[in-house]
């Protein structure tokens, strides 16, 4: 394998930040221009995927939707796409219509662990690529927490449960103190 298809392949695979996956170009293969501009998410939260994005029309300045299927390659530069014939009205995917409805938001949204302690809000997420499956969720803690232990980082295996407002994990381990007798 050549340095040039293992380095694709890494970048490929890699978990992006939810801010480096919007305000990207969609462009397109077939005239080699942008042909849109991603402007949100899709996300299904009942498996926590981005289903697509929604996109500005660039000739008419519409809202459509890209679906992720439908996207070839992820570039620095944007989204690559086969044509301008790929970006659909949200009305026109039957198969998204209940997704698309609960117009579900993550960032900002409360996290709760099992037992009902409050953790913070979500600040961010990391999708990973190849499968646009949220990976990491990025919890921002109170600021008397924050003092203490930082922002919290959660992983998918460890959402619990998504409701429409909060999203609830299993709950946290507690350190264990610092001031353990040594052994002579």
């Amino acid at each position: 394998m050549t340095n040039e298809a293992r380095y694709s392949r890494y970048t490929r695979t890699m978990l992006q930040l939810s801010k480096n996956l919007l305000s990207k170009s969609v462009l397109s293969l077939r005239t080699g221009t942008s042909i849109a501009t991603i402007i949100g998410p899709i996300i299904n939260p009942n498996n926590l995927k981005v289903e697509g994005f929604y996109c500005q029309d660039r000739f008419d300045k519409k809202q459509l939707v890209l679906l992720y299927q439908d996207i070839r390659d992820i570039l620095p530069q944007g989204y690559v796409v086969n044509d301008h014939a790929v970006l659909a009205e949200a009305d026109e995917l039957i198969r998204l219509k209940d997704v698309i409805d609960l117009n579900f938001q993550i960032l900002g949204k409360q996290v709760v662990t099992v037992g009902k302690q409050h953790v913070g809000k979500v600040s961010d997420y990391a999708t990973e690529t190849d499968t646009m499956y949220i990976q990491k969720i990025y919890v921002a803690q109170s600021i008397l927490k924050s003092f203490t232990g930082g922002s919290l980082s959660v992983d998918r295996t460890q959402v619990n449960e998504i409701t429409p407002k909060r999203i609830i994990i299993n709950d946290l381990l507690k350190t264990a103190p610092a001031t353990a007798a040594a052994v002579a």
